[in-house]
């Protein structure tokens, strides 16, 4: 059996120095557990029965103080809010958890200690007898469970305790007694049962909870969603549908939550009934489940709320965040009782909007990463909104502890301190800003390889722990213990008992790789554990050797020796300055080394870091963000001479530096004695910084260098160049000269023919101009413009400014500019908004209206013609209409003539109807060629006959229109007409037009609204004709004509009962004959 070998990445080591310096602590004793916080150093002392506080921050780590604990201390924890250690101690075979608050009063000697239960002083429900007094105090904090482990929020103070098949979380409370003192309790608010799972570390942050066992990582969340009946039976059936599915599975194979369901005892014997325990130990893969699939772990996690004010979390519920699963590595020279999980850490960060402030009501951080170790590989996880794995580390060594800070992962092996990048603020940078992996602004990814910085040799290092820019490092000279004799000599009596196998085999002629079984024995690790197999077969061999051990020698009991050291770390601007350096050596050998970026890519996450740490102070803040910018110039400059697919990250990091393009230039140049070559990432940022609206304006100089660049590097972008309103500099004949030697060259297009046509007009050359325009038909020069908008009106922030040749073309082919506006419009390359600043900016000179110039109107007219958006047509619609409205209302004439008449409308856009017949009676068409006016009356009819505007969107519009004429009444009439008003149209038409009344009805009595002409209109017109008199003669031919239709609808009886009773049967029997008539014929 050939043996699975894994290959690992080799991670990159830079050797860079981000320590500054070291201090030996000045301890009497040899040091126990130790841990920091708030600049001081805690030391477990006296075989563990005593506490020692150090300060860091001054040289030589000076005492602060020291007290003794009440039992024997096994894990010392401090705690950054409420400044308080919390340990776990054993006293008379028992353990305790316990709380030392106040424990800097520890500085005066003599002073007194209180030792009190947890909940003393909460809510006042007892007081301390007698005036409070300045004392340490010991804080008792009871427990069902021994404590194994225990965590503190490093935002809230809250502490949480792993025990065997729980987990307790107890809230931090502050009484202020009086100006100067403070005391701090605890309040247990919550159980988290958790059986089956005994963690060996616990983290707690932002309500974010992680535990670990040995080879298991769980992360949940304690949040407030409130699921119904539905999800829960939703949930109960998956949790079924598992059971069914693991019907046929080996029960030690089943999830966690499946095994609970079985006994321990019946487990054992269903696995021994079939299976001797020694030749088979299954153990579980690899797993990994993030997000919703994380609950389907089997891990179960139940709430328990035990606090007095805990009501308000009944509804709080477990939302599963990561679980990850390993299997043991054989293979990397670890046995499996060390391949265990360590180093577990929740870790929060901060955006420079937030401050951490101290107060326990802090604000939840950006981001919050999980990191937990194996002895070769660590994991940092982001758990924030998804959860996702950022980055893996891979040791060199095996790995004893690690730490993880938002500049730096630190990790101790047995002689070595490595120091590690991270990418805590690559993540955090693109949840602070939404502009990040964009054109305006960029970051490192956050999968970019990591990379070890500098690995510090050190002897037998035991123990890390962190603090801002504080390593604390715990060594002794370890001698080796029983068991690590004993795995060393099991090693390598097993080692010679392959040896004499295989040459056993060999003598007697058998070649062990030629038999599967065989080899599976001697790969066999337990040899020793079957030595009747050996003795057989030596026996067969002949061989009366024995096999010798060397019995291991007892360790000494006195040790070897120890020290504690401070270790300071240098400043972010240090380490940046020396990272720097460190690039350039590579940018000497290579210009395009990816290692000179990916170490410029290390420091630009350093300053990140520190900028993005609100402790920073203001001074060293503006330092750091100008050495950010100096970065993000560096970055630019690799990135700008790269041809690859990263190249377009020049763009992002020369804005971000503040430089300007004329600075970006004149970093890129050529030296003057080598050929000109430019890289592709400098011509992505000068081809979209001339597209740019902020940019500055260059030089004559510096424009003129541009074209020879563009020249150079991409000739066919120079007609979109010279088109840029940051070129207006560069000299005109220069620039033309350019343009002749790119149609020379055999690329002539439409956009080249318009540049040139535009540089004439500045060089005030008409006839080149003329030449120019006359080689290409509008039509073409239309699909000119819209390859290049620049050509016509340039964008500078809210304002639209024409070009000169738009300007000219205004005077001179308004069609052909109207036209390109419309095509712009169209394929997206400029807004309706900024077509209508165009416009009327062009319009202020030919002193037309301000608000809605003809040409304005004429392009809104085109637009509704070519435009197929709904959104757009309906606000043209509003648009045209309040300005036909307005016109006639003030019988204004147009300022110029339009583009388009009535009647081309009417015949190429669906949206302009014939007007219907009425309407040409209302308004004949011999008075509409005497006023201007009529035009725009026209127009506007013809949209309300049309099929497309919504009438009711312009009510408030017709206000302002009376209808004391007949234009205004057509208008009135049309709206009510199409809004449904008929019977009111028909009165109003009899007063004001009756000659139009046979005509509206013609056109709109049909259908429904058929009956009208009996129902409304043949009672009106009758009522009309008795009361005018002789002067009656229209309404009577109306009533002529309506009884035509009256009695081609009705049969006789009902014509009939219609009839009026003082008619005269002389005019109404011919028509009643005529529809008795027709009534037999049918």
């Amino acid at each position: 059996m050939r043996k699975a070998v894994k290959k690992y990445k080799m991670v990159h080591v830079y050797n860079c120095h981000p320590f500054a310096s070291q201090h030996i602590v000045p301890t009497e004793q040899e040091p126990g557990p130790v841990c920091c916080g708030g600049d001081a150093l805690f030391v477990v002392s006296a075989g563990g029965c005593k506490i020692e506080a150090y300060q860091m921050q001054e040289e030589g780590c000076p005492l602060i103080c020291r007290f003794a604990t009440m039992g024997t201390v096994h894990s010392i924890l401090h705690s950054q809010i409420g400044d308080y250690l919390v340990t776990i101690e054993e006293k008379n075979k028992a353990t305790y958890l316990r709380a030392y608050t106040n424990w800097r009063y520890q500085a005066v000697e003599k002073t007194r200690v209180g030792v009190r239960l947890l909940g003393h002083l909460l809510r006042g429900s007892a007081s301390l007898r007698g005036i409070p007094k300045e004392q340490m105090e010991i804080i008792e904090i009871p427990l069902f469970e021994p404590p194994l482990c225990v965590s503190c929020c490093p935002l809230t103070g809250d502490l949480l305790v792993g025990c065997a098949k729980s987990l307790v979380l107890f809230t931090l409370r502050r009484q202020t007694l009086n100006d100067r003192l403070s005391v701090l309790d605890f309040e247990r608010l919550l159980i988290l049962h958790i059986p089956g799972w005994t963690p060996s570390q616990v983290a707690l942050c932002a309500g974010y909870v992680a535990m670990q066992a040995d080879l298991e990582v769980l992360v949940f969340q304690l949040q407030r969603p409130q699921p119904g009946k539905e999800q829960q039976q939703k949930e109960e059936e998956e949790r079924d549908q598992q059971l069914q599915l693991h019907a046929l599975v080996p029960k030690d194979m089943i999830s966690r939550t499946d095994r609970l369901s079985v006994s321990d005892s019946e487990m054992k014997k269903e696995v021994t009934g079939h299976l001797e325990p020694e030749d088979f130990y299954m153990f579980p893969k690899n797993q990994e489940m993030l997000g919703e699939q994380a609950k389907d772990c089997g891990v179960c996690v139940t709430l328990e709320w035990t606090g007095v004010e805990s009501e308000a979390g009944f509804d709080t519920g477990v939302t599963y965040i990561l679980y990850r699963r390993f299997a043991p590595d054989f293979f990397q020279g670890n046995s499996v009782e060390d391949t265990c999980l360590h180093s577990l850490q929740l870790y929060p960060v901060f955006t420079s909007n937030q401050e951490a402030t101290g107060e326990a009501k802090s604000p939840d951080p950006a981001c919050v990463f999980c990191f937990f170790s194996l002895p070769n590989t660590g994991y940092m996880y982001s758990i924030t909104g998804s959860a996702e794995l950022v980055s893996s580390y891979q040791y060199p060594e095996k790995a004893q502890q690690a730490v993880l800070s938002s500049h730096f992962l630190h990790v101790i092996t047995k002689n070595a301190l490595q120091c590690f990048s991270v990418r805590c603020s690559a993540v955090a940078a693109r949840a602070q800003d939404p502009y990040i992996d964009t054109t305006v602004k960029a970051c490192p990814p956050y999968t970019m390889e990591v990379c070890a910085l500098r690995i510090q040799l050190f002897i037998g290092l035991k123990a890390l722990c962190h603090d801002r820019n504080h390593i604390v490092l715990l060594t002794a000279a370890d001698v080796e213990s029983k068991e690590d004799m004993e795995r060393a000599a099991r090693k390598s009596l097993e080692s010679k008992d392959h040896k004499t196998l295989t040459g056993i085999l060999l003598a007697v002629g058998i070649e062990p790789s030629s038999n599967p079984a065989l080899e599976s024995l001697l790969s066999r690790s337990f040899l020793d554990k079957h030595n009747w197999l050996m003795d057989t077969l030596r026996s067969a061999a002949g061989s009366s050797r024995k096999t010798s051990i060397t019995k291991p020698k007892e360790p000494s009991e006195s040790g070897h020796g120890w020290n504690l050291y401070v270790v300071n770390t240098v400043s972010s601007l240090t380490l940046y300055r020396e990272m720097v350096e460190y690039s350039k050596k590579y940018e000497v050998s290579d210009p395009f080394s990816l290692s000179c970026i990916h170490l410029l890519s290390e420091a630009h996450l350093l300053l990140r870091a520190s900028l993005l740490d609100p402790l920073v102070e203001p001074a060293e803040r503006a330092e750091v963000q100008q050495a950010f910018r100096e970065n993000c110039a560096q970055l630019g400059d690799c990135y700008s001479r790269f041809d690859k697919r990263d190249s377009h990250q020049a763009l992002p990091y020369y804005k971000m530096s503040g430089l300007s393009v004329t600075e970006v230039i004149q970093r890129n140049m050529c030296p003057a004695d080598s050929p000109p070559e430019y890289g592709k990432g400098f011509l992505f940022f000068l081809r979209h910084s001339l597209d740019e609206e902020d940019m500055e304006e260059l030089s004559q100089e510096a424009a003129n260098t541009v074209l020879d660049i563009f020249s150079v590097a991409e000739p066919g972008q120079l007609p979109h160049v010279v088109s840029s309103p940051f070129m207006l500099n560069s000299d005109p004949a220069f620039t033309l000269a350019h343009l002749d030697r790119l149609e020379a060259a055999g690329a002539p297009s439409v956009t080249l023919t318009l540049a040139k046509a535009s540089l004439a007009l500045r060089m005030g050359d008409m006839q080149l101009y003329q030449q120019q325009m006359e080689r290409h038909a509008e039509m073409l020069q239309v699909y000119g413009f819209i390859e290049e908008p620049k050509l016509l009106l340039l964008g500078r922030g809210k304002a639209v400014v024409p070009t000169p040749l738009a300007r000219h073309l205004h005077l001179t082919q308004q069609g052909l500019l109207v036209a390109a506006a419309v095509a712009l419009h169209e394929n997206n390359r400029v807004k309706l908004e900024e077509a209508d600043l165009f416009f009327q900016e062009l319009c202020k000179e030919a002193h037309e209206a301000a608000s809605n110039p003809q040409l304005l109107v004429d392009f809104w007219e085109a637009l509704l013609v070519a435009s197929s958006q709904e959104a757009v047509i309906q606000e043209l619609l509003f648009r045209l209409t309040s300005v036909y409205i307005d016109h006639i209302s003030r019988q204004q004439q147009p300022s110029a003539r339009p583009l388009k008449t009535a009647d081309d409308l009417m015949n190429s856009c669906v949206h302009y109807g014939q007007l219907y017949p009425w309407v040409g009676i209302l308004t004949p068409a011999h008075l509409r060629c005497t006023q201007g006016y009529q035009e725009d009356l026209q127009k506007l009819q013809s949209l309300l006959c049309g099929p497309t505007l919504d009438v009711s969107s312009i009510l408030p519009l017709l206000e302002q229109l009376p209808d004391s004429d007949n234009a205004g009444l057509s208008v009135h009439v049309l709206c009510a007409t199409r809004l449904g008003h008929t019977e009111s149209s028909i009165e109003r038409l009899l007063d004001r037009c009756p000659q139009a009344i046979i005509s509206f009805a013609q056109d709109e009595l049909k259908n429904d609204k058929m009956a009208l002409w009996w129902q409304k209109l043949f009672p009106e017109l009758c009522e009309r004709t008795r009361t005018a008199g002789d002067d009656n003669s229209i309404l009577l031919t109306a009533l002529k004509e309506t009884l035509v239709v009256v009695a081609m609808e009705l049969n006789p009886l009902e014509f009939l009962e219609l009839l009026p009773d003082d008619g005269t049967a002389q005019f109404f029997l011919p028509h009643l004959l005529e529809c008795s008539q027709r009534n037999l014929m049918t």
